[in-house]
């Protein structure tokens, strides 16, 4: 048994901390409202997210960050990726210089186009002892028991596999990586897919669309990984078409349900977060992907179409326009 800091008590740090606890391990789950920590112990029940699940007695909830990260074993970060800096400069006073750390969000960070684990060598130090987890995980699936799976990734053996061996239970099988780089920009591009494909529903199209669009995605999604050397083999696993799949099919996925009901609806990036008060990290992700698309020369024209719409106001009918009518070429 092991002590698992769980940093984030939204719906997937409510997941996640349901599944170390079914694991066997004593979980401490902050979250940034005392409201909401106060009723996860009162009732085993988040108010806020996921609030059709029982949680376990093993999850303690606070609001307090020294107390959630003190005498942890292991921690895994779970906040919006746009506060990650953030958020790893306030577990710094915390955190040793040898807790392996577990990023679990996805996505990019603006301005700098630093993914996950630079950001976190940046301010906690020791990219040794960090990973990054991500996979086709659902919150509302994952949090019910039902069977899934998931990558951790790190560049040493060792962290991915500590943490392959803390979050593995009966309901969850995790694999290991050895090529964090692949399934951080998996985790962030395929987000950007989905908001492809709803939109594409929204607009009216059918199945061959959606299909050629996360075909073509992944070929995209290819491209950047191995330009920023991580391993395309990536993009054909849990991480990449794995991820991709479910985010684009699912009813669960906020990033299809913004390209679908919001953008194709000339709704706003505003409205969805008013309506919902969660993040579309695909959003964030198009606009972020292009300091890597100018740093190694690519051509994304997937993920401009979408930066276009969900940025700069340009109709979906354009874009849609300009993507048919590309010159023809081989397909690899």
């Amino acid at each position: 048994m092991a002590v698992i800091s769980v940093i984030g008590a939204g719906s997937w740090g409510t997941a996640l901390a349901q599944t170390a606890a079914h694991a066997g391990h004593e979980v401490k789950l902050w979250a940034r409202k005392r409201e909401v920590a106060d009723a996860i112990n009162a009732t085993h029940v988040n108010p806020r997210y996921l609030s059709d699940a029982e949680l376990s007695p093993r999850i303690y909830a606070t609001d307090d960050l020294e107390e959630s990260l003190r005498d942890a074993d292991a921690a895994l970060i779970v906040t919006p990726s746009h506060l990650l800096r953030q958020m790893a400069e306030r577990m710094k006073p915390h955190v040793g210089p040898s807790l392996p750390v577990a990023v679990c969000s996805k996505g990019i960070e603006e301005n700098t186009g630093a993914l996950p684990l630079a950001v976190l060598t940046e301010t906690l130090g020791s990219l040794e002892r960090l990973a990054a987890i991500s996979g086709p995980n659902h919150a509302e699936e994952v949090v019910k028991g039902m069977p899934s799976a998931t990558v951790a990734a790190s560049c040493v053996e060792g962290t991915a596999d500590r943490f392959q061996e803390l979050l593995a239970s009966p309901a969850l099988r995790v694999y290991a990586s050895l090529d964090p780089v692949g399934v951080e920009i998996c985790a962030a591009y395929k987000n950007i897919i989905a908001i492809a494909v709803g939109l594409s529903y929204g607009l009216g199209y059918g199945d061959n669309t959606a299909a050629a669009i996360i075909t073509r995605g992944l070929a995209e999604m290819s491209r950047l990984v191995t330009a920023a050397g991580g391993d395309a083999l990536t993009c054909m696993g849990l991480a990449g078409a794995g991820d991709t799949v479910v985010t684009c099919m699912s009813r669960h996925s906020r990033n299809r349900r913004f390209g679908q009901d919001y953008l194709a609806a000339g709704r706003t990036l505003e409205d969805f977060s008013a309506d919902t008060h969660m993040v579309v990290e695909g959003a964030l992700a198009c606009k972020n992907v292009a300091v890597l698309e100018e740093r190694y020369h690519l051509e994304l024209p997937l993920c401009d179409g979408v930066r276009a719409i969900a940025w700069e106001g340009v109709a979906p009918e354009q874009v849609v326009e300009s993507l048919l009518g590309r010159p023809l070429r081989n397909e690899f």
